[in-house]
């Protein structure tokens, strides 16, 4: 079964980016002259999805604003003759057919996916996190997307982390099927390094079915009170589900963090043509400064 659907999650309070993230949504802060979230769209789109459900929460409203059309920016644009940004600008509230639905409370990642339910209308369907970037000719979630297609089964995207790093992520602990590809065995959200069954992580990007939502219902929340999504995925596993991982091809970027924020506009800037020059160049000049400062 084909998917045709995509749940990008943007509800979350971005403590990991205060202060900035006090006013402006994590998911609104540029990586280079784009928002973060344009980049996760533009991902699912080069994966053939048309359909995007974007799950936003208070103080998210720039989001929506960012892929409506903008007739006032336009006109001024047009009247000016700046052809190529009023093509850019155009181009963003064309995109792809974007809706939204509220999260009311910040009650975790899973309560997130189950706002979903009504829209995806028993379809299996994506998730993409908006804060990570994953940049490849093949977009990760279409990687993912191709492994579901061929096996009909929930698939998670996934990387190895250091070990040190596994108390950040979802842990899957699983049966190598061949190459980059796993079934999944138990799946643990966070743990210290010394209870982590491998360095196996989640990396943001999924492929479910619809039997997620009962799951989601079923799950106790955790010690803070939220409805994790690695959780009820543990669950269906325990019930007999079949689910697969992939380790997902591409160079990621966990831009809910300052320094994976910083990495993402240095090395995507420096990845374009038109700006590659004159960033190293300052860079060089930076750390000259810095070594004799």
């Amino acid at each position: 079964m084909r998917v045709r659907k995509a749940v990008i999650p943007a509800a979350g309070l971005g403590t990991r980016m205060l202060p900035i993230t006090k006013s402006m949504p994590k998911e609104m802060l540029p990586v280079v002259d784009r928002p973060v979230i344009h980049y996760v769209v533009e991902e699912a789109i080069r994966a053939g999805i048309d359909d995007i459900l974007i799950i936003t929460g208070k103080g998210k409203r720039a989001i929506e604003d960012y892929f409506d059309r903008s007739f006032e920016l336009e006109y001024y644009l047009r009247e000016r003759g700046k052809v190529d940004k009023l093509k850019q600008v155009e181009e963003i509230g064309e995109m792809v057919d974007i809706y939204y639905v509220r999260q009311k409370k910040p009650l975790g990642l899973g309560d997130a996916i189950l706002h979903a339910e009504k829209h995806v209308n028993g379809e299996p369907f994506a998730v993409l996190l908006g804060d990570d970037i994953v940049i490849n000719n093949k977009p990760a979630v279409k990687q993912l997307m191709e492994i579901f297609e061929r096996f009909n089964a929930p698939v998670l995207g996934v990387e190895r982390v250091a070990w040190d790093d596994v108390s950040k992520y979802g842990i899957v602990y699983g049966t190598k099927i061949r190459g980059s590809l796993y079934e999944v065995r138990d799946l643990i959200e966070k743990p210290p390094r010394e209870k982590a069954p491998s360095n196996v992580a989640i990396v943001g990007r999924y492929v479910l079915t619809p039997e997620v939502f009962d799951a989601l219902r079923n799950v106790k929340p955790d010690k803070n009170g939220e409805i994790q999504l690695t959780d009820a995925l543990r669950s269906l596993v325990k019930e007999g589900t079949k689910m697969l991982a992939r380790e997902v091809e591409g160079k990621r970027y966990d831009v809910g963090t300052k320094v994976g924020f910083i990495r993402a506009n240095i090395e995507i800037a420096l990845a374009r043509e038109e700006l590659r020059k004159e960033i190293i160049s300052t860079m060089e000049k930076v750390i000259q400064e810095i070594k004799h400062g």
